[in-house]
């Protein structure tokens, strides 16, 4: 299976977020995203059409739509399989499926869309793993955030040390020179 692009878009073929998975041009993938609804059939119960170069394999999420642009080449029980995975994570990232919410998680997605597929293909995860690789914690990061903690703090006991020393200078200069 090659993965051209997984995108989320409207029920008129806007992109509200699309990921390239190969070296396919912006305006190829819009163009194919903006002919996906035209080429879909309202009373068809396929979920996915091919056309002369491509095959959209899409899955219907309340107003918007999950769709896979694949090679035609590539295995179509492999493609539902994938898809029905990037279906299930989108609810992860997205609490209710509205362009606003989703165009909000953009990034989130793109990161764990990153984890489903890799170079076109896709990558042997499940569910659980791309949450957890998407939530993983940087050791380094950690150790940085608390060394900064620790110097913003000893750098508050140090202001309230000189404010307490020139408050006692100021004492002892106020009571000889009265």
């Amino acid at each position: 299976m090659v993965l051209l692009a997984a995108a989320i878009t409207t029920k008129s073929g806007k992109a509200i977020v699309s990921r390239q998975f190969m070296e396919v041009s912006r305006s190829r993938i819009e163009g194919l995203l903006a002919a996906f609804p035209k080429l879909k059939n309202a009373d068809e119960q396929h979920t996915f059409i091919e056309t002369e170069n491509v095959r959209y394999v899409y899955q219907p999420m309340e107003s918007l739509y999950f769709v896979l642009i694949t090679t035609k080449n590539s295995n179509i029980l492999e493609d539902l399989e994938t898809l029905r995975l990037f279906v299930r994570v989108v609810p992860e990232y997205c609490k209710v499926m509205t362009e606003a919410e989703v165009s909000r998680c953009a990034f989130e997605l793109i990161f764990a869309f990153d984890e489903i597929i890799a170079l076109g293909y896709r990558e042997n995860v499940n569910l659980s793993q791309i949450r957890t690789i998407t939530e993983m914690d940087s050791h380094d990061e950690n150790i940085s955030r608390m060394l900064r903690e620790s110097q913003i703090r000893d750098a508050k006991d140090e202001a309230k040390r000189q404010a307490k020393k020139l408050q006692r200078e100021k004492r002892e200069r106020g009571g000889f020179g009265g």
